[in-house]
């Protein structure tokens, strides 16, 4: 069941943020989202949070600094999504760029590792450590990982190779005895903006870097070092925090706003470039939504289905042909992941028939023939249409105890996952082999024969955690939009502000007249909508079922563009028939 709630809007902040210069469209849009003055949209540089509010960045800048010095090896470990391979990205050029390039002054060397997310599984493991320690590096650098790598840190520490854990993810009881730890959500961290990403934790610990380095008198010396302009990787800062989905607080909206204002000026590394190109996207016109839904899965294809090294390179080459290379690639990989997907969707449909999910509170599906790469685009795919918490399952390595069974898992408001699982664990001693994700988000690897016991027990556990109304998905609406703004130019003026997670881009509520209704590829709606005497475009992806002749629907305000030409297009969110 769906319902849709119109938000909350104060007139008093509507009409101040009309009376400091907002349109007053956005001023109704933003006062409903909490902000009350203009200057919280100001999203400057000089606004960002300063690295010295992060615990241990300057540590792990004199780590850094220490290491470049001595001409150290250093290895960056990385994540393989896109939060990963950007954060990995902003390393090896920040890092590259500040260690002094001279040939009589070589610098350090500076690499990376992305292990196989199907062979080494997650998070800095003994055997990825093992595997690192085949390129002799002085100091391992993490991305987007690490925080729970308890094992691993012990085991680079054996080989006598220091560690620097950068990470945003939530941690467990014990942390690992990394020689420094940078993430805002450690114990005792101050840091305010706690939904930052894994990239955007990187990228504070360069800037705090580069400070360090120039104290030192770095790019002072003879021999011609420069100082590198760090704002030059915020396009990959803006990729990877939207495509993260974390929430948008001002920090990130300003990471994100200034890394779109590079790619609509053609400031661009060039593999994102090659991206916006293969997808038949134009990086001048960029939105947040581009790269949410465009470039980001393009780059998590190749974590998903080969090796996110192939997306890391894109991300790390200055060679345009390279790079649309790759690009190529990596939208081949993308349509491929669409037919899996595809594929694994009418399958667990099938299972979904044997569930019943109208009163159940939490689903786990596993099938033997479902590939592990795409089970977190599942399990979001059940989530948004069961409104339950969603866990699914594909087979991983298979050892002398048995065949282990690798789970993503993707939640619902009121049940915040990585506790749900933590509870699993507790009530169930080594059901769960390895662990651990976010609110929304989460991870578990099983045994296949423990299967139907996890089923059970997190079903039991989400019952226990979600009420009745938590089971009721609702649509927050900014309510009717005003028939002056069905245009162009108000679709225009909406996609180029910032939207994500915690931020939510509007969503409008009307009622229409359906005078014509069409399917697209068998499974996309395309409707003629007639609101009093103003006629519209609309269309719904993936429908379920055609409307009647009235309907109430929730939409947002696109622009379409067909043949170089562009119209304003209503992207319909939900629909429900109005009976008279």
């Amino acid at each position: 069941m769906t319902q849709l709630k119109t938000r909350t809007v104060q007139p008093r902040i509507q009409w101040q943020l009309e009376q400091q210069g907002l349109p007053p469209l956005l001023a109704r849009i933003y006062a409903g989202r909490g902000i009350q003055t203009r200057s919280e949209l100001d999203y400057d540089l000089k606004h960002l949070l300063p690295p010295s509010l992060m615990t241990n960045a300057a540590q792990a800048a004199i780590l850094l600094a220490d290491a470049i010095e001595a001409q150290a090896r250093i290895l960056i470990v990385a994540d393989y999504d896109c939060d990963g391979a950007t954060a990995c990205a902003v390393g090896i050029r920040a890092l590259r760029a500040m260690s002094g390039n001279q040939s009589n002054d070589p610098g350090a060397v500076i690499d990376y590792l992305v292990p196989n997310r199907f062979t080494y599984g997650y998070g800095l493991t003994p055997e990825i450590v093992d595997l690192a320690a085949t390129r002799a590096p002085d100091l391992i650098v993490t991305v987007d990982n690490g925080i729970a790598s308890i094992e691993g840190v012990a085991r680079a520490n054996e080989l006598g190779i220091a560690t620097l854990i950068t990470d945003h993810h939530l941690p467990t009881d014990e942390l690992p005895a990394a020689d420094c730890i940078v993430n805002p959500n450690q114990p005792g961290c101050d840091f305010p903006s706690k939904s930052i990403a894994g990239v955007g934790v990187m990228f504070y610990v360069m800037l705090a870097l580069r400070a360090e380095l120039r104290a030192r008198g770095w790019f002072a010396e003879s021999g011609g070092r420069r100082e590198p302009n760090l704002a030059a990787l915020l396009d990959l800062v803006a990729l990877g925090t939207v495509a993260d989905v974390v929430r948008l607080d001002r920090n990130n909206r300003i990471l994100v706003n200034q890394g779109l204002r590079r790619m609509r000026g053609g400031k661009l590394t060039p593999g994102l470039r090659a991206i916006f190109r293969a997808a038949g996207r134009d990086p001048s016109k960029a939105t947040s939504l581009d790269l949410g839904f465009i470039v980001g899965p393009r780059l998590n294809a190749a974590g998903r289905l080969a090796d996110m090294s192939l997306g890391i390179e894109s991300l790390i080459t200055d060679d345009e042909a390279r790079a649309l290379n790759i690009a190529q690639e990596l939208d081949a990989l993308n349509r491929e992941r669409k037919e899996i997907e595809s594929g694994m969707q009418d399958q667990a449909s099938i299972h979904l028939e044997s569930i019943e999910t109208s009163n159940g509170p939490g689903i786990a599906l596993f099938d033997p023939e479902w590939h592990q790469g795409v089970v977190g685009i599942l399990a979001s795919r059940i989530k948004d249409k069961q409104h339950r918490p969603v866990f699914v399952f594909a087979r991983g390595e298979t050892g002398k105890n048995g065949t282990e069974l690798k789970g993503s898992g993707r939640s619902i408001p009121g049940l915040h996952l990585r506790d749900a699982l933590d509870l699993v664990s507790k009530r169930a001693p080594g059901l769960l082999l390895r662990f651990g994700g976010h609110a929304m988000a989460a991870g578990a690897t099983i045994m296949e024969a423990d299967f139907a016991r996890f089923r059970e027990l997190f079903a039991q556990i989400a019952g226990e955690l979600l009420s009745q109304p938590d089971l009721t998905r609702t649509l927050e609406t900014d309510g009717p939009l005003e028939s002056a703004h069905f245009s162009l130019a108000a679709a225009r003026l909406l996609e180029n502000e910032v939207w994500g997670q915690g931020f939510p881009a509007p969503l409008f509520e009307d009622e229409f007249v359906v005078e014509s209704q069409r399917i697209l590829k068998e499974k996309h709606l395309k409707l003629r909508l007639r609101k009093g005497e103003q006629r519209l475009e609309a269309i719904q992806f993936n429908f379920t079922e055609a409307p009647g002749s009235t309907i109430n629907a929730a939409y947002r305000l696109a622009v379409n563009e067909y043949q170089g030409v562009q119209t304003p297009q209503l992207m319909i969110e939900y629909i429900e028939t109005v009976r008279k």
